[in-house]
């Protein structure tokens, strides 16, 4: 049976184009059968034995996109049901020819209950609406260090505030740098409240989200003096524990601090306790543009750093004892201290989502060595995704797990099908000279960030609108040096701490962070170094990471069909239509499309980071002070007004007395204020933009098409709905607004939010 399950398994490895047996039996007298034969035998081949896990936690992955999709948040025990009897079904059909799909759709459903289920966990109040003034005490949790201001979280204990204002859990305040108070303090403060950032734009990054699945139902500032008071009660055991571990941090800082300074100080705590936010803009900036950002944040490859370097050095000095490798496992000894290693780094950086993520995919490689199993194969990946996505499904839609894992996927599958190549053989005589003088390890450097640089393109042009077409460069150039030099000079720096010994190794430190500051800056200058990518919906996302999917998991010709769906993501992305009229949710700034095909803003009050969002959707390399966004747009104090491309006029109104002229004249009119009955110009309102939130307008035949970062009907735990409706005063779907002599219309598209 064993022998005979070995040769199956050997079979299904050896499909090839075209396949042995029956095929080809049949591609003399039915030759129009081919093909399908083809088809059948891949099929086979790739739902062979052992072939199924890896497309498990791709199942759950889908169903947790489907929970986010969800207009509507949806019944815990409805999901939970359905994932049960899915999972008896599963298990009832094993021995079924339909157990693969039965199991797939048991992991989807799995995934739809579990994303539920964190959902109602974390539940908790959100803000609506600007609080001024709140007076708040409670528990400080986190603390974070950032360029020109500190931030932390506020667990809250007490809050004084009007009586609509909901009861809130946790905060987010930031006040002037050097002024956090300690982590596990107990404070009093004033504070100005603002409800959690919606998306800038329709597609656009939801932050909302991110800060509900972490509890946060509020951001804002400190508005007056901040007084440590005793706590009406001991703090919480996880808070002291925060509190000793910020103590170490800020320890192992002040260390640091003694020796380096500036960006080499603050990228070196950066890679030791994860606090990096000390960085300057312009060095963040030119990390991010060379395609050597991920070094500022603590994942995978900082994970397999600290547990590779420990795993050798472990196993090196133990081989030192000849009875020590006869008689005990030192390989399995290693591997204990690495995980030990990459533990105390995880607590010590912080715990972040994505620093979890990489010491979960760290400790399955590690234990996999323990217990003699392969260590780096799609198995391994799999079992870390399922464990990441079970314990926080949030993670799937934020960027950081999206390349992560699509990375790692890129550089198991090369050393599934392709990195065995590169290894000299004896057989090989040229190969082995070459692999004596670093040739092998040169080629593997450049090999590995060419596929992960491509897998993770399309979600950094998703996400953050730019490329790194010289990122192959700057990784090349730089993490022999990070790998080789400042990983391991920062380790031996933190052992050296507690003998005072410790200078030394992080002045050696400096030196690999100056040469890798060179190249990000060296790299950042070179022509084209920013790849500027215009905003594209989650449709082409979707259909690319399917396709990365497919190139990676499968092994028979069939896999080519991931190379077409990524053809196809690409030629979507690329026509995509971007809005001729972007409006911000507050409606105190307009951006129109002019004559000369970019953005022109109208404003009425500063707000840089919204413009500054819209710019990089739009692949603009403007910044948001630039003097050619205010050309063509003329302002007075009852408001301003600018041209479309084809002459159309937008006016931004201010004023009431604007609005004679604004709805004779304008298209479009947006204002905080109510237009007169008969404004021929379709207006949108604040009661529109409170519901809508930000809108694009797009240009068409017969007027306007409206897209919406808030969809109609959409009401989840970080969006909920607007207690009143529109009514009257809405966009409908009956109608379409005409250029001038415009009716108030709105087509229902849904936004491409998530």
């Amino acid at each position: 049976m064993a022998q005979s399950g070995g040769r199956q398994r050997n079979q299904a490895k050896a499909v090839t184009w075209p396949p042995r047996g029956s095929a080809g039996a049949l591609a003399s007298d039915n030759s129009w059968t081919l093909p399908f034969d083809w088809l059948r035998a891949w099929t086979q081949a790739e739902t062979g034995p052992g072939r199924l896990l890896p497309w498990v936690p791709v199942a759950f992955g889908a169903g947790i996109a489907l929970y986010f999709a969800a207009e509507r948040e949806p019944v815990v025990w409805v999901a939970a049901g359905a994932a049960c009897l899915f999972a008896i079904a599963a298990v009832l059909l094993r021995r079924s020819f339909i157990f693969s799909y039965v199991l797939l759709a048991a992991a989807i459903a799995s995934g739809f209950a579990t994303a539920t289920w964190k959902s109602e966990r974390v539940g908790h109040e959100v803000l609506a609406k600007p609080l001024f003034g709140a007076a708040l005490t409670g528990f400080v949790e986190t603390r974070e260090e950032r360029e020109r201001s500190d931030r932390f979280v506020l667990r809250v204990t007490t809050m004084e505030t009007r009586r609509d204002a909901p009861k809130l859990t946790r905060v987010r305040l930031s006040v002037k740098k050097g002024h956090a108070p300690a982590v596990g303090s107990f404070i009093e403060l004033k504070a100005r409240l603002q409800p959690p950032l919606a998306p800038l734009r329709p597609g656009g990054y939801d932050f909302a989200r991110d800060l509900y699945f972490q509890g946060i139902g509020a951001s804002g500032f400190v508005t007056g003096a901040i007084k440590k008071i005793d706590p009406p009660t001991p703090p919480p055991r996880h808070l002291q524990y925060a509190a000793t571990m910020q103590g170490m941090r800020d320890a192992i800082d002040a260390r640091i601090r003694a020796s380096l300074a500036g960006d080499n100080r603050a990228i070196a705590t950066a890679l030791l306790t994860g606090r990096r936010d000390a960085i300057s803009s312009d060095v963040n900036d030119a990390m991010f543009i060379s395609g050597l950002g991920h070094v500022l944040s603590i994942s995978g490859y900082h994970m397999a750093v600290v547990a590779g370097v420990v795993f050798f050095v472990t196993r090196a000095l133990l081989a030192l004892v000849p009875l020590l490798t006869v008689t005990f496992p030192i390989k399995k000894a290693a591997s204990a201290a690495a995980l030990l290693a990459a533990l105390f780094y995880l607590l010590l950086s912080g715990a972040e989502v994505a620093t979890q993520r990489s010491f979960i995919m760290t400790a399955v490689v590690l234990i996999a060595i323990m217990v003699d199993r392969r260590a780096i194969t799609f198995r391994t990946l799999a079992i870390a995704a399922l464990i990441v996505l079970a314990i926080t499904p949030e993670a799937l839609v934020h960027p950081s797990f999206q390349m992560s894992f699509a990375a790692t996927l890129g550089l198991v599958a090369l050393v599934q099908i392709g990195m065995p190549a590169l290894f000299a053989t004896s057989e090989s005589s040229i190969m082995a000279r070459i692999a004596l003088w670093g040739g092998r390890e040169l080629a593997l450097l450049l090999l590995a960030s060419l596929i992960a640089g491509l897998a993770t393109m399309p979600y950094a042009a998703y996400h953050f609108h730019r490329i790194t077409p010289y990122g192959i460069v700057a990784n090349l150039l730089a993490m022999p040096v990070v790998s080789a030099l400042v990983m391991p000079a920062g380790l031996l720096g933190l052992l050296a701490i507690p003998f005072g010994f410790d200078s030394v190794f992080w002045q050696i430190m400096e030196l690999g962070l100056q040469w890798m500051i060179f190249v990000s800056k060296w790299v950042a200058g070179l022509p084209g170094a920013i790849g500027r990518v215009p905003a594209f919906g989650t449709g082409p996302l979707v259909l690319a990471s399917f396709g990365i999917v497919l190139l990676a998991l499968l092994r028979t010709p069939l896999r080519y069909a991931g190379a077409i769906a990524l053809a196809m993501a690409m030629f979507w992305a690329a026509s995509t239509k971007q809005p001729d009229v972007l409006i911000a949710a507050d409606g105190h700034s307009v951006a129109v499309r002019g004559r000369d095909g970019r953005l022109h803003v109208m404003r009425s009050a500063k707000d840089a980071f919204q413009v500054k969002e819209w710019l990089g959707a739009d692949a603009d390399a403007r910044l948001p002070t630039d003097a050619s966004l205010g050309h063509g747009v003329s302002c007075d104090p009852s408001g301003c007004v600018t041209a479309l491309g084809d002459g159309s006029l937008i006016a931004l109104t201010l004023q009431a007395d604007a609005f004679s002229d604004d709805c004779a004249r304008a298209a479009v009119i947006v204002t905080a204020r109510q237009p007169p009955a008969d404004c021929r110009a379709m207006v949108i309102d604040r009661e529109t933009l409170r519901v809508r939130g930000a809108t694009g307008l797009y240009r068409s035949s017969d007027g306007f098409v409206i897209e919406a970062s808030r969809a109609r009907g959409l009401d989840r735990p970080w969006a909920r709905a607007p207690l009143e409706a529109i009514g009257s005063e809405a966009p409908t779907d009956s109608s379409r607004s005409r250029p001038v002599d415009a009716t108030p219309a709105e087509t229902d598209l849904q936004p491409d939010e998530q």
